[in-house]
């Protein structure tokens, strides 16, 4: 049975942030990087403002946070279906995910309610939190820009890109181990937001 602080630890990674300091470096207002080892590692404890802030950040509810149980998650376990970036891209302008852009289905448990969908990486752009060949998921019903996070854009052209999303100045980031790759810059005006990449999934 999981612990307070192992779901904290589940819910920081799925977000995205390898370790505790990639999170603080994301919301240096909101997280203090040794409060959030101390409450990873058992050595303070989780008080009920700290796990909604937590929860609010990393796209949980703070109810599991604290408790873990199902009710509070509000979470089932589902098939979400698995696209590659170029039907995301052309997805753009449309609705909902048709058949024929689904690859195949996975079945993914405690996720919160939301639009989700599947994607494939392809390339090492962003292979600090999302390494070649992992699996991201995706809630396409989370479009609101914060800076920091993770997200899947639809750029001009319709192609899609994931891109970590930097405010000042508006740019659109890549989060890699090769310095090959550049920040692409960006308004409001030439991108769409797709959805926000809220966990990886990936073999080690």
């Amino acid at each position: 049975m999981t612990t307070p602080k192992d779901r904290l630890k589940q819910a920081r990674a799925a977000a995205g942030f390898e370790t505790p300091t990639d999170a603080a470096n994301a919301f240096p207002r909101d997280i203090n990087k040794n409060t959030l080892i101390s409450n990873e590692n058992g050595n303070r404890d989780i008080s009920r403002k700290a796990a909604e802030k937590y929860a609010k950040l990393f796209g949980v509810d703070a109810g599991w946070l604290l408790y873990g149980t199902e009710g509070a998650t509000q979470t089932a376990d589902i098939d979400v279906p698995l696209l590659s970036l170029v039907s995301a891209g052309n997805l753009r302008s449309q609705p909902s995910v048709s058949e024929h852009d689904i690859i195949r289905r996975i079945k993914v448990g405690e996720l919160p309610k939301g639009d989700w969908i599947a994607l494939q990486v392809d390339g090492d752009s962003m292979d600090r939190v999302a390494p070649d060949g992992a699996i991201i998921l995706v809630d396409r019903s989370d479009d609101r820009l914060i800076d920091g996070r993770f997200y899947i854009f639809s750029l001009g052209g319709g192609e899609a890109t994931f891109k970590r999303y930097r405010r000042s100045p508006e740019r659109l980031q890549p989060f890699s181990t090769n310095p090959d790759h550049m920040a692409v810059p960006a308004t409001h005006d030439d991108i769409y937001v797709f959805g926000r990449v809220k966990r990886v999934i990936h073999d080690i």
